[in-house]
C-alpha cells in the first residue's frame, strides 16, 4: 500500500479527466499533488468505499461527516477548487438498481482505474451512513407530520449549539450589513438592522398584531414588541426553539404581549393580523404547497395588511421539471427543503391576491452572514461538537461554507418581497414615494 496518495492522485485524474487541483495526504502518510494548495486528507480506506458506493457529492459528504475525510488549509478555497470536478459534475447514467461501483466498472474507459480503486479501498462493502443523516422518509411531501419531522431534524439539535454558531442575536437567517464587505460591523449589529428593516417595511405601529411564521428562537417578535409596541404571535414546529423563545420573552418581561406556539402555518385560525413576517421559512414549504402557503397568509391578513417574505431563491432552469434537491442538503441539512426562483415566488403571491410592492435582493449579505457563522463555529469548535455531535458540527461547517460560495457565485440568492393585501378600494396604505422606510 506504499504511496497511496500518488496512486489516488493518478486515479482521480484519470477518472475525472482533469488535473487534481488539491493536494492529497493518505492514511499511510504519503502525499501527492501540487504544492501551496489545500490538502485533502484521506484518513482511512473507508473514505474510498463511501465514494465508490455513492460517487459524487453524497459519498464525499458522508466521508466528510464521518471524519473519514478532512481539509487542511483554506476550506473555502478547497471547496471552490473541487466544486466543478465533484459537486457539479453529473454522474454517469446507469440502469436502475445498479450499485455505483458497478456503474464505474461498466465504463470501459475507467475499468482499469476502478479495479485499482477497489484494491486500494479494501473490503468491498458499503459503509453505513453517518448517524446524522435524516431518517428515511415515506409518503407525500409536506404533510403536517412529515414537515414536523423535517424541522425537528434541522432545528432540534441543541440550543447550546446554535448559541455558539449564531451568537447573541440567535437569528438564523441572512443579516443586513450596513457597510461594504461588512467592514466595522458585528454580526449582532447586522442582525438587529435586518430585524429593524423588516419592521419598517411592514410599517408596524403600536398595538398592531404581528404574526411571525417560522419564528425561530423569538428574535423577530422580541424586537417588534420591544421597539414597535406590537402584540405578536410567533409560530414554529420546533419544540426546542419554542421553549427557548418563551424563556427569552419571559426574561424580557414581554410575556403579556408575545405568544409562542408550536404550530404549522396551516393551523392558524385567529386572524386577522395587521402584518406577517416570514423570514427564512418559505424554503421549507415545497413547490407543490406554495400556492397553499401564499393563500393561507393572504387569508390571515386584514385588508391593507402587509407581508414581508424573506426567502432564498435559486436560479431558474430552462426545464423547471428537471429541478432536483441537492442530495447532501436533503439528507443532512434541510430534509424536504426546496428552492424556487424569485419569479415563481412573486407569481404565487400575486395569484393568491397579494399586490407585490417591493423586492430587494440581498444575496451578498447572506455570504457575509454565513462566513460569520462559520467563523463562530470554528472559534468554538470543541464546545460546539460537544453540544451536539462531531458529525453534526461537520455537517454545519461544510454546508455553511459551501453555501457562502454559492451566494458569492450567484448560484443562489435571497430576496425580501413586500406584499400587501390591497383592499377593493385600491388604497394600499403604502407610502407614495418608494422605500420610505429608508428614512
Amino acid at each position: 500500500m506504499a504511496d497511496a496518495a500518488g496512486r489516488l492522485t493518478k486515479l482521480a485524474e484519470q477518472m475525472l479527466g482533469a488535473p487534481l487541483p488539491v493536494r492529497i495526504r493518505a492514511w499511510d502518510r504519503s502525499e501527492s499533488g501540487p504544492p501551496g494548495v489545500p490538502t485533502l486528507v484521506i484518513r482511512n480506506r473507508r473514505a474510498l468505499r463511501r465514494l465508490m458506493f455513492k460517487p459524487g457529492e453524497l459519498g464525499l459528504a458522508r466521508a466528510w461527516v464521518a471524519g473519514d475525510l478532512d481539509i487542511e488549509g483554506d476550506l473555502y478555497q478547497a471547496l471552490d477548487l473541487l466544486a466543478g470536478m465533484i459537486w457539479e459534475r453529473p454522474e454517469p447514467a446507469a440502469p436502475p438498481r445498479r450499485a455505483p461501483v458497478l456503474r464505474a466498472l461498466a465504463r470501459p474507459e475507467i475499468r482499469a482505474a476502478a479495479k485499482e480503486l477497489l484494491s486500494l479501498a479494501g473490503v468491498p462493502l458499503p459503509p453505513a451512513p453517518p448517524a446524522e443523516e435524516a431518517r428515511r422518509r415515506r409518503g407525500p411531501l409536506h404533510t403536517l407530520l412529515r414537515d414536523r419531522a423535517a424541522i425537528s431534524h434541522h432545528y432540534d439539535v441543541g440550543n447550546d449549539f446554535y448559541e455558539l454558531v449564531l451568537g447573541p442575536s440567535m437569528v438564523y437567517s441572512c443579516a443586513y450589513w450596513g457597510t461594504d464587505e461588512g467592514a466595522g460591523a458585528t454580526l449582532e449589529d447586522a442582525q438587529r438592522d435586518k430585524l429593524d428593516l423588516i419592521c419598517r417595511k411592514l410599517g408596524l405601529q403600536e398595538g398592531e398584531r404581528l404574526l411571525d411564521v417560522g419564528c425561530g428562537w423569538g428574535s423577530m417578535v422580541l424586537h417588534a414588541a420591544r421597539e414597535y409596541g406590537v402584540r405578536a404571535v410567533g409560530i414554529t414546529l420546533s419544540e426546542e426553539q419554542a421553549a427557548y423563545a418563551r424563556k427569552r420573552i419571559a426574561d424580557a418581561g414581554l410575556a403579556d404581549r408575545i405568544e409562542i406556539r408550536v404550530q404549522d402555518y396551516r393551523e392558524v385560525r385567529d386572524e386577522p393580523f395587521d402584518a406577517i413576517s416570514s423570514i427564512g421559512m418559505a424554503e421549507h414549504v415545497g413547490r407543490d404547497r406554495y400556492a397553499q402557503y401564499a393563500s393561507a397568509l393572504h387569508g390571515l391578513l386584514r385588508p391593507g395588511g402587509r407581508l414581508l417574505n424573506h426567502q432564498i431563491a435559486r436560479r431558474p432552469l430552462a426545464d423547471e421539471a428537471a429541478y432536483e434537491v441537492d442530495e447532501f442538503i436533503d439528507r443532512y441539512v434541510f430534509p424536504d427543503g426546496e428552492l424556487a426562483p424569485l419569479g415563481r415566488t412573486t407569481g404565487a403571491l400575486e395569484d393568491a391576491g397579494f399586490e407585490v410592492r417591493d423586492v430587494e435582493a440581498i444575496r451578498e449579505h447572506y455570504a457575509l452572514t454565513l462566513r460569520a457563522w462559520v467563523a463562530n463555529l470554528e472559534k468554538h469548535w470543541a464546545r460546539a461538537a460537544r453540544a451536539t455531535s462531531p458529525g453534526r458540527a461537520r455537517v454545519w461547517r461544510l454546508y455553511m461554507a459551501a453555501s457562502a460560495l454559492a451566494f458569492e457565485g450567484n448560484r443562489i440568492g435571497v430576496n425580501q418581497v413586500l406584499a400587501v393585501r390591497t383592499p377593493e378600494s385600491g388604497e394600499s396604505g403604502m407610502p407614495l414615494r418608494a422605500r420610505a422606510w429608508r428614512g
